[in-house]
C-alpha cells in the first residue's frame, strides 16, 4: 500500500469522486478516507470487495466444519459417496 496515494481526505473524495472510483478499479488497492484526521471509511472496487465477501464466507465455512470434526460430528467419505450414489439410482 502507498499511504500517500491510499489515504485521503474526505474533502478529496467529495471532489474527486469519479476519480477516486477510477483509480480504485485500476489499481484494485482500497482507499483510506478519514475525517478530522481520523481514518472513517475504505473504498474499493466491487470486484475486490465481491473477493473479500467470498473469502470471509468461506472462512466462516471452514471454522464451522473444523468446529462439527472437534465434536465428532462428521461421517466418513465413504458413507457420504454411498448415499449419493443410491440417490441417484433412485432417479433411473
Amino acid at each position: 500500500m502507498r499511504l500517500s496515494e491510499d489515504i485521503k481526505p474526505i474533502s478529496y473524495l467529495k471532489n474527486n469522486a469519479a476519480k477516486v472510483i477510477k483509480t480504485i478499479t485500476e489499481n484494485k488497492r482500497p482507499m483510506i478516507i478519514t475525517q478530522n484526521g481520523e481514518a472513517k471509511a475504505v473504498v474499493q472496487d466491487i470486484k475486490s470487495y465481491d473477493d473479500v465477501q467470498e473469502m470471509a464466507a468461506l472462512s466462516k465455512l471452514i471454522t464451522i466444519s473444523e468446529a462439527q470434526v472437534e465434536k465428532g460430528n462428521w461421517t466418513p467419505q465413504e458413507e457420504v459417496f454411498e448415499e449419493i450414489r443410491q440417490k441417484l439410482d433412485l432417479l433411473k
